[in-house]
C-alpha cells in the first residue's frame, strides 16, 4: 500500500492507524509512516493524547518476514519505538487479535496499553533462534518483573489479554467490541488531562529488588531442558541486563546479544523451519483456483488409539465425526479414550468443561460402515493389512456418496493398490497421521496415481483446518518419513549387531538433538509394530526387506516395549524411563555368537554418520523420484513428525550445512568397505556434490 499508516484527529485525540494487510507487519513503509504520523500528532497543538491503532483482524504480527535476511532500512524498529517512547504526548496502544514480537515491543514503547479480551500477546523470537531485539527484553521486565518476563521471553509462549492485565503488560481489558473504541473509552474514563507521558523505559519499581538467584535458576533449568539451544541463554543474559544496567546500557547489551543470535547457525535452521512450514502448503502442480470439496461430516474407521486420535482432530475443530468399529468393545474403548482425553484437558485448564462435552458429543459411534453414507471424508485407520484395507475400501465404494473422499491412514502400504479396490480411484488418497494423532502436528497427505486435483486441494485445506502441517507426498513404501526412518533403523540395528549397545546409539541421537533415541522410540511405538511391518515386507519379497535380526527375537519374546514393561529396555511400574536390560545384552551376545559376529568398539561419530547419512541419501532418492516435491518438504516432515531438532533445520538443510561433498565421500567409503548397495550415493546426491551445489539449490 502507498500509505499503510494514516493520521486523523478526533477532538483532542490524535489517532495513528496501521493498515497494512494481511497482518499489519512492521515493514519499512509502515515504519516510515509511523514516524511521520507521530511527528504530525506532535506538531498539532490541539492533540493532547494519541491512540496507536490497527485496522484488520490483528494489531500487528511484528516484523515483516519478507525483510528477513536483508539489510535493515532506516528507520529501524528500535528507532521507531524510541520515537514513541520519548513522545511528550501520552500514547495509548489499542491491541486486538495478536500483538507478537515487534507487535508487542512497539506498544511497550507507548505509555499505556488496552486490549480486547482474547488478544494474544507475546515475544516469540526465541522460537526463531533470536531474542527480542527492539527493547523487548528491557521493557517487559519493567512491566512484569524479571521472573515473569523471563518465562515469556525464554519460552516464546504468548499470554491472553486477561493474564497480560494481571502481569501488568496492559492497563485495561475490554470484553469485546472495537479496539479503537476501547482505547478512546479508556482515555475518557481516565481523563485526558490525567494521562502522563511516562515511558516504560523509565520505570524501575518492578525490577529494583530482583534476586540474582532468579537468573541462576533460569540458566540451570535451560541447561537441563534445552541443553543444545543457543538463544534461550542469551535471553536470560538480556533480561539480566535490564536489572543490572540503566535502560540505555541494557538496550546496548540487548542489541549485542541479538547480533550473537543472528550469527548463530541455529538461527538459520530455525528460520528455515519457520518458512518451511509455510512453503509446504504451496503445491506448484495445482492449477490456481482449484475448487475445494465440502468437508462437513467425517467418518473414521477403526477405534483404536490412532482412530480415536484422528476423530479428536476433527472434533476439536468442530467437525462432526462418526467413529466406526465392528467390535463393540473396541468402539467403547475408543470413545472412552476420547472422553478421557477431553476431560483431562478440561481438568488442566486447557479447555472449559462445557467445551470438553461439546467435543465429546461430536464423536458418534457406529458398528458398520453403512453409517458413513453421508460422510464427506472417510479415513480408514485399521492395522497394516492390505487385504483388510482393500475389503474396507470396497465396502466404502458401495456405501459412500459420490464425491466423498476416501482416505487411508496407512503408514507403509501402496495407496494405489488400495484405490484399485474401488470404482473411483480419483477420490482415494492417503492421510497419514502420526501418533498420538490428536497431538502430533504432521499430516503426510499422499497423492495416488489417479487422485484428482480437487481432492489434493481439499485434504491440504483440511490439514490447515484441523491445525496440522500438511505435506504432500507421493506413493512408495513408507512415503517420506517412514521410508527414511527405515534406513536409520537398519543402521541402528546393524551398529548394535556389530558391537554398539542400544543405549549408546540412543545417546548419540539424543546428543544430536532428537527428543529420544531410535530404540527408545521403538519401545514407545511398540516393538511389535516394526516387527509386523518387517514380516510383511519379507512375505512380499521386497528387495529391501531386512533379514530376521536380534530385534525380531525381542519381539518374539513378547517384549513389545513400554506397553509390556519391557522391550529393548526395561521399564519400572509407572515410570517410562528406559533402563538397559541385562536380558537384552544376553540376547545380543547369543545373536552375535550364532551369526559369527565379533563385536568391536564403535565410536559416536561413526554412529552419527551412519544413522544420519543413510537418511540423507534416502532423502535424495526420494527427491529424485518425485515422491517429495522439495527438500524443504522432507525437512518439515522430519521436524514435525520425528523430532528432528528444529534448530538444525531438518535432515536436508542439515546436510547442506555439513557439505554434500563430505557426505558423498563418506558414503563412497562405506560402499567400498561393505559392498552394501544402500551405501551407494544416489545419483542426485552425487551430481550435487560434484557440482558443489546443495539441496536448497534445486
Amino acid at each position: 500500500m502507498d500509505n499503510p499508516v494514516s493520521f486523523e484527529r478526533r477532538a483532542r485525540i490524535g489517532i495513528i492507524t496501521i493498515d497494512s494487510p494481511p497482518v499489519n507487519a512492521l515493514g519499512h513503509a509502515v515504519r516510515v509512516g509511523l514516524v511521520a504520523a507521530l511527528e504530525e500528532a506532535g506538531r498539532d497543538p490541539q492533540v493532547e493524547a494519541i491512540v496507536l491503532n490497527s485496522a484488520g483482524r490483528i494489531f500487528t504480527a511484528g516484523a515483516d518476514i519478507r525483510e528477513f535476511g536483508k539489510p535493515s532500512q532506516a528507520p529501524t524498529l528500535p528507532e521507531v519505538i524510541a520515537a514513541f517512547d520519548r513522545s511528550a504526548k501520552p500514547i495509548v496502544a489499542a491491541l486486538h487479535g495478536t500483538a507478537l514480537g515487534g507487535g508487542l515491543e512497539l506498544p511497550m514503547g507507548c505509555h499505556y496499553r488496552v486490549a480486547l479480551a482474547g488478544t494474544k500477546i507475546g515475544l516469540p523470537e526465541v522460537k526463531l533462534g533470536l531474542l527480542p531485539g527492539a527493547g523487548g527484553t528491557q521493557r517487559l521486565p519493567r512491566l512484569t518483573g524479571a521472573e515473569r518476563a523471563l518465562d515469556m521471553i525464554v519460552t516464546g509462549n504468548p499470554v491472553e489479554a486477561a493474564e497480560a492485565l494481571e502481569l501488568g503488560i496492559v492497563d485495561a481489558v475490554y470484553p469485546d467490541g472495537i479496539a479503537l473504541d476501547a482505547a478512546l473509552d479508556f482515555i475518557e474514563k481516565t481523563g485526558v488531562d490525567k494521562l502522563t507521558a511516562t515511558p516504560v523505559s523509565s520505570r524501575t519499581d518492578r525490577i529494583a529488588n530482583t534476586d540474582p538467584a532468579v537468573f541462576a535458576a533460569a540458566r540451570a533449568k535451560l541447561a537441563k531442558e534445552k541443553p543444545n539451544l543457543f538463544s534461550p541463554q542469551r535471553c536470560v543474559d538480556a533480561v539480566e541486563a535490564a536489572v543490572q544496567f540503566p535502560f540505555t546500557e541494557g538496550l546496548a547489551r540487548e542489541r549485542a546479544l541479538f547480533q550473537e543470535c543472528m550469527a548463530s547457525p541455529q538461527r538459520a535452521g530455525l528460520i528455515h523451519a519457520f518458512f518451511g512450514e509455510r512453503e509446504v502448503a504451496k503445491i506448484p502442480s495445482l492449477p490456481a483456483g482449484t475448487p475445494l470439496r465440502k468437508v462437513e461430516k467425517v467418518g473414521v474407521i477403526g477405534a483404536g488409539t490412532m482412530g480415536s486420535g484422528i476423530a479428536m482432530c476433527f472434533a476439536s475443530a468442530g467437525i462432526p465425526v462418526t467413529l466406526v468399529d465392528a467390535k463393540p468393545e473396541a468402539l467403547q474403548a475408543g470413545l472412552a479414550n476420547v472422553r478421557r482425553t477431553y476431560e483431562g484437558n478440561a481438568k488442566k485448564g486447557r479447555i472449559s468443561a462445557e467445551e470438553a462435552e461439546r467435543r465429546i458429543a461430536l464423536v458418534q459411534p457406529a458398528e458398520s460402515v453403512d453409517a458413513l453414507s453421508d460422510a464427506d471424508l472417510v479415513i480408514e485407520a485399521v492395522f497394516e493389512d492390505m487385504e483388510l484395507k482393500k475389503k474396507i475400501f470396497a465396502a466404502l465404494d458401495r456405501v459412500c456418496k459420490q464425491g466423498a473422499i476416501l482416505a487411508t491412514n496407512t503408514s507403509t502400504l501402496d495407496v494405489d493398490a488400495i484405490a484399485e479396490a474401488t470404482s473411483r480411484p480419483q477420490d482415494v488418497c492417503g492421510m497419514h497421521f502420526f501418533s498420538p494423532a490428536n497431538i502430533m502436528r504432521l499430516l503426510e497427505n499422499v497423492r495416488g496415481e489417479k487422485t484428482s486435483d480437487d481432492v489434493i486441494a481439499t485434504i491440504m485445506d483440511v490439514a490447515r483446518r484441523i491445525g496440522k502441517v500438511g505435506v504432500l507426498v507421493g506413493v512408495c513404501y513408507g512415503f517420506v518419513g517412514n521410508r527414511m526412518l527405515h534406513q536409520r533403523g537398519r543402521e541402528a540395528m546393524s551398529l548394535v549387531e556389530e558391537g554398539a549397545a542400544p543405549e549408546q546409539v540412543d545417546a548419540v541421537l539424543k546428543g544430536f538433538g532428537f527428543p529420544m533415541g531410535h530404540f527408545a522410540m521403538s519401545d514407545l511405538a511398540g516393538v511389535d509394530v516394526g516387527w509386523r511391518i518387517r514380516q510383511e515386507r519379507r512375505k512380499a519379497g521386497a528387495p529391501d526387506a531386512i533379514a530376521p535380526n536380534w530385534l525380531d527375537r525381542i519381539a518374539e519374546l513378547g517384549r513389545y516395549g513400554q506397553k509390556t514393561g519391557a522391550g529393548i529396555y526395561r521399564y519400572e511400574q509407572g515410570d517410562r524411563t528406559p533402563r538397559p536390560d541385562p536380558e537384552v545384552a544376553k540376547i545380543l551376545e547369543d545373536y552375535r555368537r550364532e551369526a559369527g559376529i565379533a563385536p568391536r568398539p564403535i565410536d559416536d561419530q561413526e554412529i552419527l554418520e551412519r544413522c544420519l547419512y543413510a537418511m540423507v541419501n534416502e532423502g535424495a532418492r526420494i527427491l529424485e523420484e518425485g515422491v517429495a516435491l522439495r527438500a524443504v518438504d522432507i525437512d518439515v516432515i522430519w521436524l514435525h513428525g520425528y523430532g528432528f531438532p528444529a534448530y538444525r533445520g531438518g535432515p536436508m538443510f542439515w546436510a547442506d550445512q555439513v557439505g554434500l561433498g563430505k557426505i558423498h565421500d563418506t558414503l563412497v567409503a562405506l560402499h567400498d568397505k561393505t559392498g552394501e548397495p544402500h551405501w551407494k550415493p544416489s545419483p542426485l546426491l552425487e551430481r550435487l556434490a560434484k557440482a558443489g551445489q546443495t539441496f536448497a539449490s534445486l
